[in-house]
This record gives structure tokens, C-alpha cells and sequence, in this order.
């Protein structure tokens, strides 16, 4: 089990700004491993209870509450991370578990017990939660993301882009997922993650971008259909 706790500051900005400011970064950060060209895909199905507490409790803006979300990078994954992100105040904190493809393709489907053959304590609470409270797959949200790293306080800064969403597929691992647009094709969210405080020269230049702080969700936005969420 992966955890880590930081502050995340969100944006919503166009397509222009995304190209202007994903090449300053790249002068200035460390281009994420995985990123080439306009980033890699991220699919995450997202899981939440008969009575969508999770959803409502973000529409409310409880101060203390949580996503369980199971997240690949595409089709042809291996793997796929089980998370739960909880809120905290102005923290978030999330954790995570890598899980087999195979054992993740049956978490997919309900069976929750798959779980419980990892020996992490944080597998046992997530079956514990899920079984209890009857969570089970809501909608499946996609995106492409161009991250960049400061070794500094763990920065990191991602642009997603093209966020496409399902409530009715939630196969991430399938080659023929079929979603609509969420978000408009000329907007994506910037995110700025980092512990502890933000180095003053990234400071700068998001102030620069003149925008204000958003809490766009994307768990939300990819319940645009089901719970008539407009953003």
C-alpha cells in the first residue's frame, strides 16, 4: 500500500493556456516518465454506495469524506490501482493498492472477497467498506493527462484534457469503451499537488494564468447522465 498526503489546488483553463503553459513547464520541471506528446491515458471506474454518499457528500462539501475509485492506464494495462482519496481539510490523502488485471476484472464485476487475498490492511478496510455499505461501479471517467515533476516538496503539475465519461461500461480494461464528453474539448483542468508548501516560482507562474481555484470533480462529472450534474 502506497499512501500520500498533500495539498491539491485546482484550475479550469482552455486549450490555449494548456498549450502555453505545458511548454513553459517543460523548460523549467521534469517531464513525468509516462508523458509524451499530449500525456497517457487514465481510466478510472469509480465506485460509491446504493444511496451515492460519496457523490452527495462531495455536492454538499462535507469537509471529511472519500472516493474509491479503481484506476488503469488503458486498455492493454497490466495492473490497475485500487484508491481511495480521502478529504481532509485542505489536504488530501490518498492511498493505493496495485492489483493483477485478473484480480482487478473481478473487483470490476462485485466481487469484493478478491480482496482479501492481499495481506495489506488497507485491501481489508476497502472490502470492509465496500461490503457494508453496498458500494458498487457508478461510471467510468477517461482523460488524457501531461504531468510534470519538481523534485522539490513532491510537486506535481498535470493538465488533463479530453475527459470523456460512462455510466453504463465500466470495463476499463475494454478496447471498445464507449463514452461521451464530459467537459468541453477546448478546456482542461490543471492540478497543482504538492507537501508541505509551494516553491515560489511555480507560485508565480500559476498566479499568472489568472484564475480562480475550482472544485471540479471528475467523479461528478462522470455522473453527468445518472444524476443530472451540471457542472
Amino acid at each position: 500500500m502506497n499512501e500520500v498526503l498533500r495539498q491539491e489546488k485546482k484550475f479550469l483553463i482552455s486549450a490555449d493556456q494548456y498549450y502555453q503553459y505545458s511548454h513553459y513547464f517543460e523548460n523549467i520541471l521534469s517531464l513525468d516518465a509516462h508523458s509524451h506528446g499530449d500525456g497517457y491515458e487514465i481510466r478510472s471506474l469509480y465506485f460509491d454506495s446504493l444511496d451515492d454518499r460519496d457523490f452527495q457528500e462531495k455536492e454538499d462539501g462535507v469537509e471529511v469524506r472519500r472516493k474509491i475509485r479503481l484506476r488503469n492506464y488503458g486498455a492493454d494495462s497490466p495492473f490497475a490501482m485500487l484508491e481511495m482519496k480521502q478529504k481532509q481539510g485542505i489536504l488530501q490523502k490518498k492511498r493505493s493498492l496495485k492489483m493483477k488485471r485478473e484480480d482487478a476484472e473481478k473487483l470490476m464485476t462485485g466481487e469484493y472477497s478478491i480482496l482479501l487475498q492481499y495481506p495489506d490492511d488497507f485491501a481489508a478496510e476497502c472490502y470492509a467498506l465496500m461490503s457494508m455499505h453496498c458500494y458498487r461501479p457508478v461510471c467510468v471517467v477517461s482523460y488524457m493527462r501531461k504531468a510534470f515533476i519538481a523534485k522539490e516538496n513532491k510537486i506535481r503539475i498535470t493538465f488533463d484534457h479530453h475527459i470523456a465519461a460512462s455510466e453504463s461500461n465500466f470495463d476499463i480494461f475494454s478496447n471498445d469503451l464507449i463514452q461521451n464528453s464530459v467537459l468541453h474539448p477546448y478546456l482542461a483542468v490543471l492540478e497543482v499537488k504538492y507537501n508541505g508548501f509551494l516553491l515560489s516560482y511555480i507560485k508565480d507562474t500559476i498566479n499568472r494564468i489568472d484564475k480562480s481555484e475550482t472544485a471540479l470533480s471528475k467523479y461528478c462529472l462522470g455522473r453527468t447522465i445518472g444524476k443530472h450534474y451540471l457542472f
